[in-house]
């Protein structure tokens, strides 16, 4: 398994001036300053990262509409899995117009599940735009492992991370599993799932084609996606892998009971969150008329040839309009985090600390 970085390096800097866009020389200023910028962007993650990278190309695509003779600042806050920034915004950042951050989905899974740290509601943001991805589970042997009795060894990070989508689905599917935690990154379950340590991976984030890809090698088969829901509230196909089907119909196909309404309902919103890779969101009580101008403005980097070879490059699909659908989800009532909390307490032990 791999990860581009296409946005590192010469990043999308470099892929403007490549392509003959020449990027004017107050692009963006990191951290505070003097020159007092007109618009911020808070980089809810540190240097070099994934939001940072993403940050950098959002502020770039869209200062030539947002903010045309002033820089963009960027203020990094908190670390990789993006609470600390999450909560500035929501307690901290004043719902004029010209401060947006940029999120990763920890963020989103963290207020799930309930971490003490969270003082924010993901429900209050605006989205403006998304870089998503496909959600697909591997499992080696394909689907006639699940009629198995020996329980999935499941490579996951930790109970908090996006992997818990994948442990919902296996549950969904009426499997139960076996986790192995503390595989943090795509290069520890790759290879325990090549040492034949782990008998499913759930694929997220950049490159997912390729990683299923590499996966195959190893015996390892996509069986499905976790699916996106539509404005019914049904679970369809994924369109960036309409090839294979999702996790519920597979469900359904073995006549496996539903599971509950109110852990359904957490385990769709873990699922939509599982396939953002980063969302940029304005504060709650934005005015209408703001976010009209800063969607316009992500149309225009969306529409730049550099932004979109970038995502290509990485397997992500960069949405305006299907920002706030695919956010949508997110919004689970008190029953739901309560179901998923008991389902994590009572298979694996796990609770908020």
């Amino acid at each position: 398994m791999r990860r581009r970085v296409v946005l590192g390096g010469l990043g999308i800097a470099g892929l403007m001036l490549r392509d003959g866009i020449a990027a004017p020389p107050m692009v963006i200023a990191d951290q505070v300053d003097r020159t007092m910028p007109d618009y911020a962007i808070l980089v809810c993650g540190p240097h070099g990262g994934k939001i940072d990278r993403w940050s950098r190309a959002f502020a770039q695509g869209i200062r030539g509409a947002l903010s045309p003779h002033r820089a963009i600042q960027l203020q990094r806050v908190g670390g990789e899995d993006g609470v600390t920034g999450a909560n500035r915004l929501q307690t901290m950042v004043v719902p004029d117009g010209r401060t947006a951050a940029v999120l990763p989905n920890e963020a989103i899974i963290a207020f799930l599940t309930g971490d003490p740290r969270v003082h924010f509601q993901p429900g209050d943001w605006i989205p403006v735009m998304a870089g998503v991805t496909a959600a697909v589970l591997v499992v080696r042997g394909g689907l006639p492992r699940l009629a198995d009795a020996a329980p999935i060894r499941l490579a996951a990070a930790s109970p908090e991370s996006p992997d818990l989508a994948a442990l919902l689905a296996f549950q969904r599917l009426g499997v139960s599993t076996a986790p192995i935690f503390g595989l943090r990154g795509a290069t520890a379950i790759a290879r325990a799932f090549a040492g034949g340590e782990a008998d499913a991976v759930l694929l997220t984030g950049e490159d997912v084609p390729a990683d299923a890809a590499s996966l195959s090698a190893y015996g390892g088969v996509a069986i499905g996606t976790l699916g996106v829901v539509d404005e019914r509230d049904r679970v369809m196909a994924d369109p960036l892998m309409s090839d294979l089907p999702t996790i519920h119909a597979i469900a359904d196909k073995r006549g496996v009971v539903p599971l509950p309404q109110s852990l359904e309902h957490a385990y769709r919103a873990v699922a939509a969150a599982s396939r953002i890779d980063f969302m940029a969101v304005l504060p709650h009580l934005t005015t209408p008329t703001t976010v009209a101008a800063w969607r316009q403005a992500a149309e225009s980097a969306g529409d730049m040839q550099a932004m979109q070879a970038a995502a290509a490059a990485s397997a992500i699909s960069l949405t305006v309009t299907g920002a706030a659908a695919a956010a949508a989800p997110f919004d689970v009532a008190a029953d739901g985090l309560l179901a998923l909390r008991q389902f994590l307490f009572q298979h694996f032990g796990w609770h908020p600390s």
